[in-house]
């Protein structure tokens, strides 16, 4: 029977893979805390859970008309952004992924109303950053398995493909670490005004309404309470949360939904990134469940 060992809420932002002197140029001569962050999540975390496979909620992977799910046995290959070339060009990645486990999520969907899972194995699929700049960070020996923001679900949309994937894990023999690759608010300063606004200080956020809001959705993690997320998702959509925040709210299903009770920990500083809201935030399984009370 598998388990889902562990979670969290992990930036992507291409500034991590930048050359450590331009990121400290580009951060008023510091570096981000980001970086420092992955490497202690993969030291103080990834290291002691040994999963078998990450699953990561890719929130540049867009679709339309269902949730797709890369089944591939292995992918490799070379990645250039088309957004932002000039710092993700060539990038080299190799990594076994887990179609077992992608069917399996599939079969669960299959038998949900309203829930469209598709698995896909083409050679030609696309890979997207969310997942690419995670792997100089976290990648071992781990399996990789990719999954798409469908951007017209909504948020009951999202919770039930986690509750899927949840039953799925305790098919098979696995364990299981889920990475929700994003953002939380998420507007970029316009094209005139963005490279003023660099530095990881939130100060360089979009709006200080944006900044309040992500510091409830903290809070609300910080405690335990993700109904309190859940329930006022409606207020934090203004606020543009990267991906429609399906990312979260997918991993969150596959947790328990709203009764899950796992204390989100920060492992980086919350920073901005021309204007969008960037931060490492990990959920411990509490002892005896995901679903059991503070």
């Amino acid at each position: 029977m598998g388990e889902i060992v562990g979670a969290g809420l992990v930036a992507h932002v291409p500034t991590i893979v930048l050359p450590p002197e331009t990121r400290r140029e580009l951060n008023e001569g510091r570096e981000i805390s980001l970086v420092p962050g992955l490497a202690r999540i993969r030291s103080e975390v990834l290291d002691r859970l040994a999963p078998d496979t990450i699953v990561v909620f890719d929130t540049h992977w867009f679709t339309t008309v269902e949730f797709v799910v890369a089944s591939h046995e292995h992918r490799s290959g070379r990645y250039t952004s088309d957004e932002l070339p000039r710092g993700m060009s060539a990038v080299p990645y190799d990594f076994p992924g887990d179609r077992e486990l992608a069917l399996a999520w599939a079969a669960e969907a299959d038998k949900v109303p309203d829930c469209w899972v598709t698995p896909i194995d083409d050679p030609y699929l696309p890979v997207h950053y969310p997942t690419i700049n995670l792997l100089p960070f976290l990648q071992r020996d781990e399996r990789w398995v990719s999954v798409s923001v469908c951007q017209t679900a909504e948020p009951r949309d999202f919770l039930t493909v986690g509750e899927c994937l949840a039953r799925a894990v305790e098919r098979l023999d696995r364990r299981v670490v889920l990475l929700a690759s994003g953002a939380m608010s998420h507007t970029f300063w316009s094209l005139r005004e963005l490279r003023n606004h660099e530095a990881s200080d939130p100060v360089h956020l979009y709006t200080a309404e944006a900044a309040a809001a992500d510091r409830r959705i903290l809070d609300a993690w910080a405690a335990g309470d993700h109904a309190a997320v859940v329930d006022g998702m409606p207020g934090y959509a203004a606020y543009k949360p990267e991906g429609r925040f399906g990312h979260y709210l997918t991993m969150l299903g596959a947790l328990g939904g709203r009764a899950c009770r796992a204390v989100g920990r920060p492992f980086s500083e919350y920073e901005n990134s021309i204007g969008t809201a960037q931060i490492h935030v990990w959920f411990d399984r509490p002892e005896g469940g995901w679903t059991v009370g503070r």
